[in-house]
């Protein structure tokens, strides 16, 4: 703790850890079904989009982001109200995820930051906290499913104190292959 900032420790994504705030868009260990005449796996239903509150319908879009300055101090989170929000990563690359419980009060206390391997896609929950996007390379590109349509369906809060900090030396890796391949793209 430096400066009355926590560090906060990245986990590896993982369908149980993240299950408080969403679903983990992956395939790995997912189940499936041939189609196609037995020439294509159906990873079935691996997420459902939330969207339908004040006549909402579900919108897919493209964000393309750069990475932000590390160490990183969390000041803000954002959740949807009146809908999911779906990420799934369409250049492969690794990427961040901060998220807090739902509820009107949140804190970073309860926060949690996760690293996607680049083929894991993430769903947040109607009204999980979150922060923006944190991609970890230039450019990166995310297939993003989530509400349009009438309503407020964006809270933000910012902490003035109870702040944490990502720090990318923090990365889990697995046997330092996922630190090496990052720090290539890096």
């Amino acid at each position: 703790m430096s400066n009355g900032i926590r560090r906060l420790s990245i986990e590896p994504l993982t369908k149980q850890a993240f299950a408080e705030f969403g679903d983990v868009i992956e395939s790995d260990n997912s189940d499936f079904f041939m189609i196609n005449s037995g020439s294509t796996r159906r990873y079935h239903k691996l997420a459902t989009t939330d969207v339908q509150d004040q006549d909402g319908e579900a919108i897919i879009s493209i964000f393309q982001a750069t990475p932000l300055s590390y160490p990183l101090t969390i000041k803000m989170l954002e959740r949807h109200p009146l809908g999911s929000q779906a990420f799934v990563p369409l250049l492969g690359q690794p990427y961040l995820i901060v998220v807090a419980p739902k509820g009107d009060n949140p804190t970073l206390a309860n926060s949690r930051a996760f690293l996607s391997n680049g083929r894991q896609g993430v769903n947040y929950h109607k009204g999980v906290w979150h922060h923006p996007v944190l991609a970890l390379t230039d450019q990166d590109q995310f297939l993003i499913v989530d509400r349009g349509g009438e309503g407020h369906n964006c809270d933000e809060v910012y902490f003035d104190s109870d702040r944490v900090a990502l720090h990318l030396e923090d990365l889990p890796t697995e046997d330092n292959k996922e630190e090496q391949r990052l720090a290539k793209v890096l």
